[in-house]
C-alpha cells in the first residue's frame, strides 16, 4: 500500500518582522519533520505549500497556530499518493506574491469576500455578474468556471496592465474575481477598485476551498496546481495531466503519448525538428547581432590603432617612404603631421618621419577619437554549423577593417555575436554589394574552403538590375581586366590584365527600361561583374563607380542613398567535413521584382 501525503497550501496577510530569524526556525523545523514545499516570508505576510505525512503536517500546524499572529491561518489540504515536492526551502521575499505595485496593501484593504457556497448559490440562481479569472492563461487552459472570462496574463505582475484592456462596460456590473487559493485576489482586487470597477468581490480559499466544499458544480475541468501533481480534480485528487520541464505547458494523456514527447527535452507544444532547431538559433544570432551593433559600434569616438606590417620592398627605408607608398591616397604632409604628434609606432615607441623600418615589422597608426561613416547593420544569419557560418550581407558595409572603417565592418559585426571563436571571413563582396557570405569558425575549415575560391569551384550565382535592355537572353564576357586599382580603387579592362569571364542571362525586361539578370562569374576577379556588365552597355542601377561617362567616381554609397543593385543570391561549395555540396541561398531584394 502507497503511503499518503497530506499536502497543505496557506497564506496570510499580516505584519510580520525578524523575518531571517523566523527562517532560522521554520527550515529546520520542517526538515526534521521530513516536510517538503516552500514557505515564503516577507513583511506582508506568509504564503506556503507543503506536503509530508499526517503526522509530520499537524505537528507543523500546531507550531505554526501556536504564534499570535498566525493562530488564526486558514488551512487548504489535499492528499496524493506520492510526495508532490522534491525540497524544502524557505524564501524572504519582498512580496508573498509578486503584482510590482506597492501601493496595493492587503493588510490595509481588501475586497469584500464571498464564500465558495455564496458563490455556487448565486450560479444556481443565475445572479447577473461576471466571473473573472486572475489566473494564468496556461492555468486557465486545465480548467475555469463556465462562462468565465480570462483576464488575458502569463504572469502575474502584468495584471495591472491587462485590467485597462477589459471592457469599460465590466466598471459598472458586479464581478466575482477568482484564482487557485485566493492569494492572487487579495492585490487583484484592490488594484481594479483603484481602477474603477465599482463592485468587486473575491472568492474566499479559491478554486481549491470552492472544490472542497461544493465539488465541480458550474466547472470545467481540473485545477492546475504549481507542484508535482500538476492538477487537481473537483475532488480534490492528482489527475494524470502532467507538465513539460522545457516549456511549462500542461499534457493530456494523448499528449504523452505523442512521440514528440520526450521529458524534459520537448513535448508536442515545443518539439522543434532539427531544421526548425536551426532557424531558430539563426534568428537568435540575427537579433544579437541586431543588439550588439546598436548603436553602431564605430559611432562612439574612440582611439582606433590600425595596424600596418613593413612588405620586404620596404625594408631599411624610411618611415614616410613606407607610409606613402602603401597609402597613396594620403599626402606626405599627412603623414609627416601624424609622426610629429607621435601617432606612428612600433612596439609601442613613436618612430620619426626619416627613421628607417625593417621588413616584417607591425607598425601601428594610433588615431584619436575616431568616429566612422554609417553603416547598415541588418545582417541576417543563414547558415551556421559546427565548422561553418553564412549571412546575408547588407549595404553599405565593409567587410572587413579598411580605409575610414574599422568597427562598423562586417568581420567586427560578427566577431561581437561569437565570443568563443575567432570567425574569418573566407572570400569578399564589395561593401555597396549584398548577399551571401562564408565564414569559417575553424582555421582547418578556412584552409579547407579558401582554395574552392581561387580555384573557381564555388558556383556563384548573382542578381544585378541594369539599364537598358540586352539584346539576347543569354550572353558572356571575357574581357581581362586590370591588376592594379586605378581611380577610386576602380579597375579596367585591359588586354594584359587578368583573365575573366561571367556568363549571364536576362531574367526579365522591366517597363522602365531596365533588365534583371542572372550572372556567374567563372573567375573571381575585382569587381568582375560590375566592370563587365559596365562594359558591354549595361551599367548597374546605383553602382557609384562603373556608370555613365561623365559622372563623378565614388568608392561607397551612404547610409539612405539608393542601393546598387547587385546581390549575391546563391553559392554553392564543398563542406570541409562532409565534403557534400552545399547551396546557400539568400531572398533576392526588393529591386528584383
Amino acid at each position: 500500500m502507497k503511503p499518503e501525503f497530506i499536502n497543505i497550501a496557506a497564506y496570510k496577510f499580516v505584519s510580520l518582522d525578524d523575518l531571517a530569524a523566523r527562517k532560522s526556525e521554520l527550515l529546520p523545523l520542517c526538515k526534521s519533520l521530513d516536510l517538503k514545499g516552500t514557505i515564503l516570508l516577507s513583511r506582508e505576510g506568509i504564503n506556503l505549500f507543503l506536503a509530508g505525512t499526517r503526522e509530520g503536517v499537524d505537528r507543523f500546524l500546531h507550531h505554526i497556530h501556536s504564534r499570535p499572529e498566525f493562530v488564526d491561518l486558514p488551512v487548504k489540504e489535499s492528499i496524493s499518493d506520492h510526495q508532490p515536492f522534491s525540497r524544502m526551502l524557505v524564501r524572504i521575499k519582498k512580496e508573498i506574491i509578486s503584482m510590482g505595485v506597492e501601493a496595493i496593501q492587503p493588510l490595509r484593504n481588501t475586497s469584500p469576500k464571498i464564500s465558495a457556497k455564496t458563490l455556487k448559490q448565486w450560479l444556481d440562481d443565475g445572479k447577473d455578474l461576471t466571473l473573472l479569472d486572475v489566473r494564468n492563461d496556461y492555468e486557465i487552459e486545465v480548467g475555469t468556471f463556465s462562462n468565465a472570462v480570462p483576464v488575458g496574463i502569463d504572469h502575474f505582475r502584468k495584471f495591472p496592465e491587462a485590467t485597462k484592456r477589459l471592457p469599460e462596460a465590466l466598471k459598472s456590473t458586479p464581478i466575482v474575481m477568482f484564482c487557485t487559493g485566493g492569494i492572487r485576489c487579495e492585490k487583484a482586487g484592490p488594484l481594479m477598485e483603484q481602477e474603477g470597477f465599482q463592485e468587486i468581490y473575491q472568492l474566499d480559499g479559491g478554486i481549491l476551498k470552492y472544490f472542497e466544499e461544493c465539488g465541480g458544480d458550474h466547472y470545467d475541468g481540473d485545477c492546475f496546481v504549481f507542484d508535482k501533481r500538476v492538477a487537481v480534480d473537483p475532488a480534490l485528487n492528482e489527475t494524470e495531466l502532467e507538465q513539460c520541464y522545457a516549456c511549462q505547458s500542461v499534457l493530456t494523456l494523448e499528449d504523452q503519448q505523442s512521440d514528440q514527447y520526450d521529458p524534459p527535452h520537448s513535448c508536442p507544444n515545443c518539439y522543434r525538428t532539427d531544421e526548425q532547431k536551426h532557424q531558430d538559433l539563426l534568428e537568435e544570432r540575427t537579433n544579437l547581432l541586431a543588439r550588439l551593433t546598436t548603436p553602431l559600434p564605430g559611432s562612439v569616438a574612440y582611439d582606433n590603432i590600425r595596424p600596418m606590417n613593413v612588405p620586404l620592398r620596404y625594408d631599411q627605408r624610411p618611415v614616410i617612404e613606407f607610409l606613402t607608398g602603401m597609402h597613396a591616397n594620403l599626402s606626405e604632409d599627412y603623414w609627416r603631421n601624424e609622426c610629429e604628434h607621435e601617432r606612428i609606432t612600433y612596439k609601442d615607441t613613436p618612430l620619426s618621419a626619416f627613421e628607417s623600418v625593417r621588413a616584417g615589422w607591425r607598425v601601428e597608426h594610433h588615431i584619436p577619437q575616431t568616429t566612422e561613416p554609417k553603416v547598415s547593420n541588418r545582417v541576417k544569419f543563414l547558415y551556421e554549423d559546427d565548422v561553418l557560418i553564412a549571412v546575408d550581407k547588407p549595404a553599405p558595409l565593409p567587410m572587413h577593417p579598411c580605409g575610414r572603417f574599422n568597427r562598423n565592418t562586417l568581420d567586427f559585426f560578427v566577431n561581437l555575436v561569437f565570443d568563443d571563436a575567432q570567425i574569418r571571413i573566407i572570400h569578399r563582396l564589395d561593401a555597396n554589394t549584398t548577399g551571401v557570405v562564408v565564414m569559417a569558425k575553424k582555421k582547418s575549415a578556412a584552409r579547407f574552403v579558401s582554395p574552392q575560391f581561387l580555384n573557381g569551384e564555388v558556383t556563384k550565382t548573382y542578381l544585378a538590375r541594369v539599364h537598358h535592355w540586352p539584346a539576347e537572353d543569354q550572353f558572356e564576357c571575357n574581357e581581362a581586366i586590370s591588376h592594379e586599382p586605378a581611380s577610386a580603387g576602380s579597375r579596367t579592362i585591359s588586354e594584359t590584365g587578368q583573365r575573366a569571364l561571367t556568363e549571364f542571362q536576362v531574367l526579365s525586361r522591366f517597363d522602365d527600361g531596365t533588365a534583371l539578370i542572372e550572372c556567374r562569374p567563372r573567375t573571381g576577379r575585382t569587381n568582375q561583374i560590375r566592370l563587365h556588365l559596365s562594359h558591354l552597355g549595361f551599367p548597374i542601377c546605383g553602382d557609384p563607380t562603373y556608370h555613365s561617362a561623365g559622372e563623378s567616381l565614388k568608392q561607397s554609397l551612404d547610409v539612405g542613398d539608393p542601393p546598387m543593385c547587385l546581390h549575391a543570391w546563391k553559392l554553392e561549395l564543398t563542406h570541409p567535413v562532409s565534403k557534400k555540396r552545399i547551396e546557400i541561398v539568400s531572398d533576392p531584394p526588393g529591386w528584383s521584382v
